[in-house]
């Protein structure tokens, strides 16, 4: 009798602290959901935050996250890109954007222009070069990784230490990547983005993009920089030194925002 008369007083009420609490989870201050902290945001790209292509659910695709990586790099790199000096070394750029035929921008003076995959011819002669690959931005953003992936982070954050491994004259970062993962033994997951000319590499050891947050994902180095353009169109020089890096925050907290996506 009681529950007939007063159902109602307990049922509203009950329903809108559940609807509360489901506004305050999703809205982003429940930790790893949005996977960004607001204090780890970069000022310049604030923004354009709010803008971020995606679909319904908010990821990306590989194109749309790269995309988006270049759109927000300019503001945030150090090194800007020399446009006289990239043309000089073969770079083809339109004159109306900046830009080559992939989207790519000027590098800065001194470093490698992209060099497209399907014009480059192996030799037999052969250099050395160091890999590593490195998760440990993940510990310090365990409270947004998946819970299933916990046990696959190494405690120390390395998944392969720096090691020399050879490499063809006119082989590229990603196919040193391959052929010393599969070597290793280390899980790796890539696809084909022609519209950037190169491989995306989507997971290394089962770690995935957007495993620890939206803006998570795999980007690379090179003698300490990030490439603004992808994996396969960086030709390896005797001596360099390969760092594949997990990131959190769109490559900023490994100071390879330009690289985001390999």
């Amino acid at each position: 009798m009681f529950w007939k008369k007063h159902k109602w007083k307990i049922i509203l009420p009950v329903c809108l602290i559940a609807l509360l609490a489901f506004a305050f989870w999703y809205g982003g201050d429940a930790p790893g959901l949005q996977g960004w902290k607001a204090a780890r945001r970069a000022p310049e790209a604030s923004d354009a935050l709010s803008g971020r292509p995606g679909g319904a659910d908010g990821t990306m695709s590989a194109e749309d996250k790269l995309a988006y990586a270049a759109a927000l790099a300019g503001e945030q790199t150090g090194e800007q890109g020399d446009a006289e000096y990239s043309a000089a070394q073969g770079m083809q750029l339109d004159p109306n954007t900046g830009l080559d035929k992939y989207g790519t921008a000027a590098v800065p003076e001194g470093k490698p222009v992209p060099v497209e995959p399907e014009s480059v011819k192996l030799s037999d002669i052969r250099h050395k070069c160091t890999i590593s690959i490195n998760c440990a931005r993940i510990l310090d953003n365990m409270d947004w990784l998946d819970p299933e992936k916990v046990e696959l982070v190494p405690e120390d954050g390395w998944i392969l230490k720096p090691v020399e491994v050879e490499f063809l004259e006119g082989e590229s970062v990603f196919d040193v990547l391959r052929r010393t993962c599969r070597q290793q033994g280390i899980h790796l997951e890539f696809s084909k983005t022609p519209m950037y000319n190169s491989a995306y590499i989507e997971g290394i050891h089962n770690l995935y993009e957007f495993d620890c947050g939206q803006l998570s994902g795999w980007v690379y180095k090179v003698n300490g920089w990030g490439p603004n353009y992808g994996c396969s169109r960086y030709g390896l020089k005797e001596g360099d030194v390969i760092e594949w890096l997990y990131t959190c925050d769109l490559g900023i907290d490994v100071d390879a925002y330009v690289a985001a996506g390999g």
